[in-house]
């Protein structure tokens, strides 16, 4: 399962830039991986994982600006179809599941 933050933070003022950085190395500490500009995912083992970040994130939530957090899964993910410019570019693999015997 991936878990997506979209967002669209004001940067006018200089605590509303605070605000924006502080967000953003929040999700880097956590784990989250810049996708594009202003969208970061991060892939989650399970769902209660995928909960567990998206409370994560959700109790660092700026006072001002529109945040997206949604689920999907590594299906869906893969099925994304990412261009750059005209040229179709591969999906990355989730990361490998650690298994402990």
């Amino acid at each position: 399962m991936w878990v997506m933050v979209l967002f669209d933070l004001p940067t006018e003022s200089v605590p509303e830039k605070k605000a924006y950085v502080r967000f953003r190395k929040n999700l880097m500490k956590d784990g989250f991986e810049m996708f594009q500009f202003s969208i970061y995912v991060r892939h989650c083992m399970s769902r209660e994982n995928a909960d567990t970040h998206t409370k994560r994130v959700k109790s660092y939530l700026p006072r001002k600006g529109k945040v997206g957090i949604f689920r999907i899964t590594d299906k869906q993910f893969g099925m994304m179809e990412i261009f750059e410019g005209r040229e179709l570019q591969d999906i990355p693999p989730p990361p490998q599941q650690l298994e402990i015997f």
